[in-house]
Formats: structure tokens, C-alpha cells, sequence
């Protein structure tokens, strides 16, 4: 498990229990432990200490994670993200195929341009920001070189990291909330939200089946992130007056983001024993999982 300290990443080392032995590599030392987790620090771009490891863990399968992901901090930092993004991923296909590992390759839904929504899996990618791009590339990589590999895309992600803070825009909004402060967001980008939780487990199947190729995961709300931030607030007792929407164009600074990503779920839903959720659902297990 790649970047396993990051809200998602984290959230499925908290989900593999039971009979998987899970070696979590990052870069942050993390106090986190329980039996069967071992954790490996250094950096990723650090290939000859990648290539050790996976001769000394001869993994049966590898959920990549890892990646820059904060799409502001991607366009203004592109030497940078390329390497961790792009590069880091070539890395690790190479080491998958040569060990023979399993691959579950975590991309995103930014890799399509937001002008129709509802996206199934063939659908043509076609990136609006670097963050987009780079995610695209990886994934033709993967797919070129590891066609056996799984390449889920994910919706807006929901939930609490169990690990470390990570990008959790609940987080950040609850404790906004909680303060009394009130919370900006956006009312012109549509998405279909799925909690953390949900996506962990469903990493952990893909993980262990021979699903090959791209996949959605998502909810199964068509929504924009106002809407949803709403729901979010009454569910968990935060005043929605406090929820206010905010323009795209007074975010200073924000880079392009693709209006409608939303992503068709049904090969997930056809495919796959972890149920894809709505909206009051996901929240629901968000609730009932929370750290």
C-alpha cells in the first residue's frame, strides 16, 4: 500500500484486516499499528529502495495510492508532480511485473474535461489541469504495461482519515462548522460522491480478484458540492446556514476544474460484492465508521 498515511490510502489499512498482511509504505513516519501492518518510511522516488523492498516483501498485490493530488499545488509544481505521479508509477508497474504482483492502480475522475457527466468506463479521457493530465498518463502506462491491472477512478471522496489528516475536505469542513465558521463551496461542479470507506473495501476486492481494467467507483447521487455539503451538514448537526456557496472565480489562485464529472457506477455495481452507496447512505457508514 503506496502513501499510505493519505486519507484514502489510510483508510484502507485500517479496512485490511483479517487475513491480509499489509506493508504500508510512506514518507511520514506514522504511529499507527496493529498485528499484520508493517510500515516501510522513505520516499517513493527512491527507485533502488523500491526495487529492495519488493524483492523482501515479494508482494501478491500492490494498491498504489500515492500521488499528488491537490490540483492547485499540481499546476504551479510540474517538474515535481511529474516525477510522483507519472514517474513513481512507471516504477512501480515495472517492479509489479517483474515480481509478478497484482496491481490496483488508483486514478480519478478529473482525467475527463466535465462537459457531459455521467461517465462510463470507455469514455475518452481528455484532462482539463495538470493533475488531470498526469493521472491520464499513469494510466496509460498501466494499462500498456500491465494490462491485467485494475484502474479504479474515483468520485469526490467523503469521509474522516483514520490515519493521519490527509485531503479530507469533511475534515476540514467539520471542523470549520464546528467553530461556527462558515464554509465556502461551489455550486457549479457536479460529482458523484462515495465514502471512504466504501472505496477501501472496495480496493481490498479488486485487490483480490483478477478484475482487469478501468472501473467507477462512485455513488450513486448525481449531485454539485453544495448540495451535497448540505446533506453532510444536517447529517451530522452542523448548521447549514453556515454552508454558504462560493463562485468559482473567488477561490484566488484555483486552477481549471472540469464542471460534471460524474461517473457511471454500473460496471462497479455489476461487478464488484461491496455495494455502491447514495448520498444518505455513504454518510450513514461514514457515521458508523468514524475514528
Amino acid at each position: 500500500m503506496t502513501g499510505a498515511s493519505g486519507f484514502v490510502a489510510g483508510v484502507v489499512v485500517s479496512q485490511a484486516v483479517g487475513g491480509w498482511e499489509v506493508h504500508a509504505v510512506d514518507r511520514k513516519e506514522v504511529s499507527f499499528a496493529r498485528d499484520g501492518l508493517f510500515w516501510h518510511t522513505f520516499d517513493l522516488l527512491d527507485s533502488a529502495r523500491m526495487r529492495e523492498l519488493f524483492r523482501e516483501v515479494k508482494p501478491d498485490a500492490v494498491v498504489h495510492a500515492a500521488a499528488a493530488a491537490d490540483i492547485d499545488f499540481c499546476e504551479n509544481n510540474r517538474a515535481a508532480v511529474e516525477a510522483v505521479n507519472v514517474g513513481v508509477t512507471r516504477e512501480i508497474v515495472r517492479n509489479c511485473a517483474e515480481h509478478g504482483a497484482r496491481l490496483v492502480y488508483l486514478s480519478t475522475d478529473t482525467v475527463f474535461d466535465g462537459k457531459k457527466g455521467m461517465y462510463a468506463e470507455a469514455d475518452e479521457p481528455a484532462p482539463v489541469n495538470f493533475y488531470g493530465d498526469t493521472k491520464f498518463r499513469a494510466e496509460q502506462i498501466v494499462r500498456t504495461e500491465l494490462p491485467e491491472a485494475a484502474i479504479p477512478r474515483l468520485s469526490l471522496v467523503i469521509g474522516f482519515p483514520f490515519v493521519s489528516g490527509g485531503n479530507s475536505f469533511l475534515a476540514s469542513m467539520a471542523a470549520a462548522l464546528s467553530q461556527g465558521k462558515e464554509y465556502g463551496v461551489t455550486d457549479e461542479e457536479i460529482r458523484t460522491p462515495v465514502d471512504v470507506v466504501t472505496l477501501a473495501r472496495a480496493f481490498l476486492e479488486l485487490a483480490g480478484n483478477n478484475f482487469a481494467g478501468f472501473i467507477h467507483l462512485a455513488g450513486c447521487d448525481r449531485m454539485n458540492r453544495h448540495a451535497a455539503s448540505l446533506l453532510i451538514a444536517d447529517r451530522f448537526g452542523y448548521p447549514r446556514e453556515l454552508v454558504i456557496v462560493k463562485n468559482v472565480g473567488s477561490f484566488p489562485g484555483r486552477a481549471p476544474r472540469p464542471i460534471d464529472v460524474s461517473l457511471d457506477n454500473s460496471l462497479a455495481r455489476a461487478t464488484l460484492k461491496t455495494p455502491m452507496l447514495g448520498l444518505a447512505g455513504a454518510l450513514d457508514l461514514i457515521a458508523a465508521t468514524k475514528p
